[in-house]
């Protein structure tokens, strides 16, 4: 069982929460008031299954997504993110690799998008951590 969703970058990328300064003198984030984003899609799949569960993301119901027969997709029902790990995947990204940075265009957004998830991906225990799903999976035994 896959799960995809897509996330928005930006150049203006808000703090990490997880900052770790004194509450009473935190460290400014770098600010920019340019507003230009990328869109970078992902899926993963813990136990690689043939089933890719998606949100109804308007991108993801667009007539001019193409889509093959394989695997099968199933659509998430609305406005429920929380059954969806990709959505835990962004942040984890965002925390990991995007916050407190600006970046000085879409090209270097996109680049920046592309490094975070191919770090991920290199740490396939994270991927299984943060992706796996008693509800799909059942429970190991």
């Amino acid at each position: 069982m896959w799960f995809q969703d897509g996330a928005r970058l930006g150049q203006k990328n808000g703090p990490c929460p997880d900052l770790g300064a004194d509450r009473h003198a935190p460290p400014r984030p770098p600010a920019d008031q340019r507003y230009g984003n990328v869109y970078l899609f992902g899926a993963i799949c813990p136990l690689r299954h043939a089933v890719a569960l998606m949100d109804r993301g308007g991108r993801h119901k667009t007539d001019t997504l193409k889509v093959t027969k394989t695997p099968t997709i199933i659509l998430l029902p609305s406005r429920s993110p929380e059954l969806n790990p990709v959505e835990n995947i962004w942040r984890y990204l965002r925390q990991n690799w995007l916050s407190n940075r600006v970046f000085e265009d879409a090209t270097t957004v996109l680049d920046a998008g592309c490094n975070a998830w191919n770090s991920l991906l290199a740490q396939p225990q994270t991927t299984l951590s943060i992706g796996m799903r008693d509800w799909a999976y059942g429970s190991p035994s």
